[in-house]
């Protein structure tokens, strides 16, 4: 996995006419506009084609035309999870849930050890954040800075009321102060567990059959401040239906333990075979549109 820029793509005004629609029309009719989007993507977006062509052909097998098919639905499932996104942020409220392991998750409130929720960008994110304000406890959910300042604006103003706070990785490195604050007051932190940028310490993995490197940083914070780590997934099951995913929680030893380096590596690998066994169920919903597997080493 090479390192990530932090850059996402969008506009301010993509999003007003998608919350417009949802306002008045509903989510339907805002999908439908979806299937000329992705058509635009497939024949316009030779990067991240290519990109995705590569993981649907090369690391998942599928025929070529397969693969060509599967970039559109590539698409188009994004395009459906951003809108769902713009959705829970203006107070749509017509999603159904599935939860599996909601008692991991609760009991970590319940027992005020806070703890370290590990993600990735497979499925939708900011529904399982959603449906994590049930729990009785702070959520942290940290994400790189590279959305436009106009962007997230914008949603703030469409955005109801939630107990969640962002925390932004800047190049300022303000964002570690939040981070161990949040850890501190035993609060829930969310982080992905799939990117990286430039300078991050990395694991290398076998992923889907080919190597790719992996941040250890969740890893090491939760042995520094002796929380536990559990593997949360989102993904999308039909057009209103979400199936939340969370693992049994993970304990790492003091990073002075003589088998510290065997089980955050042992960490890591159980979080890889959780993508795997995922993405296998939902190989559309992998979001990530760079050359995840070209290894730049630091």
């Amino acid at each position: 996995m090479s390192a990530w820029s932090g850059k996402s793509k969008g506009t301010v005004l993509g999003y007003k006419i998608f919350v417009f629609i949802l306002s008045y029309l509903g989510l339907l009719p805002a999908y439908f506009i979806l299937y000329f989007v992705a058509l635009y993507y497939l024949l316009f977006s030779s990067h991240s084609t290519k990109v995705i062509y590569s993981y649907l052909h090369n690391r998942l097998k599928l025929s070529k035309t397969a693969s060509i098919v599967g970039i559109y639905r590539n698409y188009f499932v994004f395009g459906q999870s951003l809108i769902d996104r713009v959705a829970v942020l203006a107070g749509y409220s017509r999603f159904h849930y599935q939860f599996d392991g909601e008692q991991y998750l609760e009991q970590m409130c319940l027992s005020g050890s806070g703890g370290i929720l590990v993600s990735a960008h497979l499925g939708n994110w900011e529904i399982a954040g959603h449906l994590l304000q049930k729990f009785s406890c702070t959520i942290n959910i940290v994400m790189y800075d590279g959305e436009h300042q106009k962007i997230k604006s914008y949603l703030e103003s469409v955005k109801g009321s939630s107990r969640i706070r962002i925390i932004a990785i800047k190049e300022d490195l303000s964002h570690i102060y939040q981070i161990n604050e949040a850890l501190e007051k035993k609060e829930l932190l969310c982080i992905h567990g799939d990117r990286f940028t430039t300078g991050a310490r990395t694991i290398s993995v076998q992923f889907l059959g080919k190597e790719a490197l992996f941040p250890i940083g969740p890893y090491q914070l939760a042995a520094r401040y002796n929380v536990p780590v559990s593997f949360v997934f989102s993904t999308k099951q039909s057009w209103n239906k979400y199936h939340l995913k969370a693992s049994e929680p993970i304990y790492l030893p003091s990073p002075r333990s003589s088998n510290y380096t065997e089980l955050l590596t042992h960490s890591v690998h159980e979080y890889i075979r959780q993508i795997e066994d995922t993405i296998r169920l939902y190989p559309y919903q992998w979001f990530n549109y760079y050359d995840f597997w070209k290894v730049d080493r630091p």
